[in-house]
Formats: C-alpha cells, sequence, structure tokens
C-alpha cells in the first residue's frame, strides 16, 4: 500500500522543483489581493482561506508585503521539505540502502522498523551532519546566494533558492538544486506559472500526507484511512534527538 502511494507521487514529482525564472520581478504574491487572486487559480472550490487572517498581519514591523512574502517562502518551503519526507517515508517502509550506513560497516536499520523509529536509530553523527546541510542550504538561501537575489521579504520571488554558481566559481564545483543541466532554461512563463502552481499543490497535500503518517503510527487509530498500514511508534517524532542529545540534559 505504501509501496503503491510512492508510485502515485513520482508521477508528478516533475512539479517538485522549484521555478526558475529569468526575472526577479515575476513575484506571485505581494498584497492580500494577489493571495486571492493566486488561490482561485490553485483551488477553484476553496479559494482563498486565511482563518488567522495572517495576510493582513506586519510581522516584525517590516510591513505587510514583507509578511507576506515570508508566508509564501515559508509554505513553499515547508511543501518541498513534505514532499521530501512523504517520499521518504514511503521508501524507508519498503526498501533500505544495501552499502553501510557507517564507516565501521554498520548496516542501515531494518525496513521492519516504522521510518521514526529507522530515523532514532541513525548515528547522532550522521544527524548531525544532515542538520548541517539544512543549515548551510538555509543560510544560502537566507543571505541571497551571496547577494545574487534580494531577500524572500523585500520582492524576490516565492520559493526561488539561488544558484551555486558563484560558490563553485570561488570555492569548489557543486551543482544547483533545480535543473543543474539547463534543460529548463527555454521554459515559457506560461508553463513556470502553472508547475509553481502544481508544487504548491502538491506541498499542501504532501503536508497532509505526512502528518498522517506520523498520526496513525504515534495514536492508534486516529486516521481511519490508514490504520491497516499504520505501524506502531511510542516515541515522540518531534524530538530528532530523542534519547541523544538534549540541550536540557536529558
Amino acid at each position: 500500500m505504501k509501496f503503491s502511494l510512492l508510485v502515485s507521487t513520482i508521477a508528478g514529482v516533475s512539479a517538485f522543483a522549484p521555478t526558475k525564472t529569468s526575472s526577479p520581478n515575476t513575484a506571485l504574491s505581494e498584497s492580500k489581493a494577489d493571495l486571492e487572486a493566486l488561490a482561485a487559480k490553485l483551488n477553484p472550490t476553496v479559494k482563498f482561506y486565511d482563518p488567522l487572517s495572517l495576510a493582513d498581519q506586519d510581522f516584525w514591523a517590516k510591513g505587510n508585503e514583507a509578511t507576506i512574502g515570508w508566508l509564501r517562502q515559508s509554505e513553499i518551503k515547508h511543501g518541498r521539505i513534505a514532499m521530501f519526507a512523504f517520499v521518504g517515508y514511503c521508501v524507508q517502509s519498503n526498501f533500505v540502502f544495501p552499502w553501510p550506513e557507517t564507516l565501521a560497516g554498520a548496516a542501515h536499520p531494518s525496513a521492519d522498523l516504522s521510518p521514526e523509529a529507522q530515523w532514532d536509530a541513525v548515528p547522532v553523527g550522521a544527524k548531525w551532519q544532515i542538520f548541517a546541510v539544512i543549515s548551510m542550504l538555509e543560510l544560502w538561501d537566507e543571505c541571497g546566494g551571496g547577494g545574487q537575489l534580494q531577500h524572500y521579504t523585500k520582492g524576490r520571488q516565492p520559493g526561488k533558492y539561488p544558484s551555486f554558481k558563484p560558490f563553485a566559481d570561488a570555492v569548489h564545483p557543486v551543482l544547483d538544486l533545480y535543473d543543474p543541466a539547463g534543460f529548463n532554461k527555454n521554459m515559457s512563463d506560461e508553463k513556470k506559472e502553472y508547475r509553481l502552481r502544481a508544487e504548491i499543490n502538491n506541498g499542501r497535500l504532501a503536508m497532509l500526507g505526512i502528518f498522517g503518517f506520523l498520526s496513525a503510527d504515534t495514536v492508534a487509530g486516529s486516521v481511519p484511512a490508514l490504520k491497516d498500514i499504520a505501524i506502531p511508534y511510542d516515541g515522540n517524532p518531534m524530538v530528532p534527538f530523542e534519547g541523544q542529545f538534549s540541550y536540557f540534559g536529558f
């Protein structure tokens, strides 16, 4: 069942990648009116839904447009992470890598374990490596790739990740996260907009999907549709270093 979910997810994977544009002015939303227009395209049935009135707020006294830029960036980023998590959950439920996980030769955690339990079994050093890479990617995004792009609260297209080219030229060769071979450099603006809308919708669905799995595994019967495939887990999926590290010493 989980494998079939993975297969169905792969069908739309081309929409998961960030949209690369040639102009920094092609922002999808800068005001609440822009959000309302975008929402009607994303979901003509639900349309604009903002029960907490976040689109009317002014975070950190930076202005409403900056707040909306932050919210848009945050949603797209969380959607992308959720898509990684959802696909990863499906893969980990069925397969493990055949090569050793550590230099000492230890094997990867068995697929008999739930994905949450597999994560708990990962050595703490490996977890720190993962978080270190994530932190570097976040830093590159926040600084606009060394000044290539303006900050997403100041007009950058939501979800646009800066190129690694300055780093590759000055420090070490590295491929861009999106379209490293340049296959999509001539994509039309209409197709870019369509794919970004698809990415947003897929991200929203993935956020519901991964939390559905986590809830079903942690709280028996909480997601009736998953009750036959849920793998019971008695840990805390919100504590990534449980039993290995804590700022508070426990």
